[in-house]
């Protein structure tokens, strides 16, 4: 058993020195002025580096999450490492359909176009239960609040994009979308014996989505991928539980990622040509192919329909969204 255990360590951590070794940076140096970017969890981890990188484009960046005082103080430090004035902060809690529909019709009101749509923020396995929404809270918070999100905004994307320059929606899926369930008409429960397995699927849910809502959106100007990170050494690791998440973190820092390598596929997919193609699966700033279970058409389908009747959307309203 103990051999068994070295040699699933030894292999994980050459993996990640592999990964870490072979990361690329973007190296576009694509200016942003006059654009309007919107980075859920911009305050801190790989979304904070998203939205400084962007802001020292010279992008108007709103950052959003639902911690009030990280916010603040967020903006301050995006304004005084990019020399940007124009950050806003805005408060968004994902799991709460009520705030994902106020933070989309405030910005909806106060916006006069959105150019970048990063789906960053995400929980990863701290406890297991069900939200006032009656949503699994890992998967509300890392899928189906960003999926409710996204169709709130896609009028003002919409308007945005164009044939040149198409908006952009990034999602910011994992590695771990490769360990998800297939099982997708079940992802909305509680009771798994491995709460991996809950942010695995919010994963998958994220690429299978990008698919869908890109075949819907087909010259329509607007833009959807997916960005992995790979293993970066944020804070999300510590979620699990106290000892287990300290050790992770500790373990991730020596041999991952850091935050900035982890962020520069979401910021190229932000800025690069890469814009031309939606619906795909980008790792170390290229396009690769995700898990086979994101290319199955059932489980598309299923997981869209599910996700409608979940955040109480019909066809007509996204009919009406892609309308207006």
């Amino acid at each position: 058993m103990f051999a068994m255990i070295l040699i699933i360590l030894l292999v994980l951590i050459s993996f990640i020195i592999y990964q870490k070794i072979n990361n690329a940076v973007c190296k576009s140096k694509k200016r942003l002025d006059g654009k309007t970017v919107i980075v859920t969890g911009g305050t801190s981890g790989l979304g904070l580096v998203i939205a400084e990188d962007f802001a020292a484009r010279g992008a108007r960046v709103i950052v959003a999450c639902p911690f009030e005082e990280e916010g603040i103080n967020s903006r301050k430090e995006i304004v005084e490492k990019s020399g940007n004035q124009n950050i806003v902060y805005k408060y968004l809690d994902l799991s709460s359909l009520k705030s994902v529909r106020e933070f989309a019709e405030d910005i909806l009101n106060t916006e006069t176009r959105l150019d970048i749509l990063v789906n960053n923020a995400g929980v990863g396995v701290p406890e297991d239960f069900m939200t006032k929404d009656g949503m699994n809270f890992i998967l509300q918070v890392n899928y189906y609040g960003h999926f409710l999100l996204t169709l709130l905004l896609l009028p003002l994307l919409r308007r945005t994009g164009t044939k040149d320059a198409p908006a952009r929606i990034i999602n910011m899926s994992s590695l771990a979308h490769r360990f998800a369930s297939s099982d997708v008409e079940h992802y909305n429960r509680t009771g798994y014996g491995l709460k991996l397995r809950i942010y695995a699927n919010s994963k998958l849910s994220l690429v299978l989505f990008a698919r869908e809502l890109a075949r819907r959106l087909a010259g329509q100007n607007v833009i959807i991928n997916c960005a992995d990170p790979g293993f970066a050494a944020t804070r999300i690791y510590k979620s699990a539980n106290e000892l287990f998440g300290l050790i992770a973190y500790s373990l991730i820092r020596i041999f991952a990622k850091t935050a900035y390598e982890g962020a520069q596929t979401a910021i190229y997919l932000g800025v690069d040509d890469a814009g031309t193609v939606s619906g795909e699966y980008f790792a170390n700033c290229k396009r690769i192919k995700a898990d086979s279970k994101a290319y199955n058409e059932n489980s598309v389908k299923k997981l869209w329909d599910q996700s409608m009747k979940l955040v109480q959307l019909n066809d007509d309203d996204f009919r009406d969204l892609i309308a207006t």
